[in-house]
């Protein structure tokens, strides 16, 4: 029992504390006998439009929540109609059921099937961040999605042996690294990935140091553009060139989608 619920501790700091949301949309769905909550936010373009063009399914980080960003993320995309669902992982926020990492794969799943059945055919962009980067790495491995974003993704086993086992001569290390879920295994999905992706990595990451972030690119078996965020650390927004370079892989990212389509 110990073991069994060591990752779900060491990993996940979920809190119910009520966010302002700042004018983002609140949708519950159904989740397992219970619901999972998203937040959801229309960049400028996309109000005016009346519809988005793209959507981006958010994955966040362990300690953070959804609530906090779909407003200001709405408008990182320029003049481009997008728009945001963020999810917050069972336990988090308004969704209901115990925090767990063997609960983040499903709910993953249950947000896309959700936001699909929403979208009418256009494309989705899962985007996840630290451990969102799992979610969206298992959801792009497992549904028809447009193409990935990653920034600073974990390959959870690989940290916890490469990084953590030498100091306890892995008698702890390993039996923590196998509880983690094969969900969120994220060098086996991004192996079984095709679409285009794209990759922002931290260059001073505190937390998932940069070797770990590469043994993901290096696996990722689609097209794959790398943005290094110069001089940043783990929690650090996308600014400045980042962020013009985001949008200008996006702009790649759905050209490849729209050609893949038309053959």
């Amino acid at each position: 029992m110990f073991f069994g619920r060591l990752p779900d501790h060491l990993i996940l700091f979920p809190t119910r504390t009520p966010i302002d949301a700042g004018g983002a949309v609140r949708k519950t769905i159904p989740f397992e006998n219970g619901q999972l909550e998203l937040w959801i936010a229309q960049s400028h373009a996309a109000r005016s439009k009346g519809n988005a063009d793209v959507y981006v399914l958010r994955f966040y980080g362990n300690a953070d929540r959804a609530e906090r960003w779909p407003i200001e993320e709405a408008e990182m995309w320029n003049d481009r109609p997008v728009e945001i669902w963020g999810v917050n992982y069972p336990g988090f926020g308004g969704s209901t059921g115990p925090a767990r990492l063997s609960k983040i794969g499903p709910a993953a799943i249950a947000a896309f099937d959700a936001l699909r059945r929403c979208a009418n055919d256009r494309p989705i962009v899962p985007f996840g961040t630290s451990i969102g980067a799992t979610a969206a790495l298992h959801v792009a491995a497992h549904r028809p999605v447009a193409g990935l974003i990653l920034q600073n993704p974990p390959p959870l086993r690989e940290m916890i042996l490469r990084r953590f086992g030498w100091w306890n001569l892995w008698l702890l290390a390993g039996p923590v690294a196998l509880q983690i879920p094969k969900d969120l295994d994220s060098i086996e999905n991004a192996k079984a990935i095709h679409t285009p992706g794209i990759f922002l990595l931290a260059e001073n990451d505190e937390v998932v140091p940069t070797r770990f972030h590469r043994l993901v690119v290096e696996v990722y078996a689609g097209e794959k553009r790398v943005i290094s965020l110069r001089g940043a650390h783990h929690n650090d927004p996308i600014e400045d060139t980042a962020l013009a370079d985001l949008n200008e892989a996006l702009s790649w990212l759905l050209a490849k989608t729209s050609s893949l389509g038309a053959r």
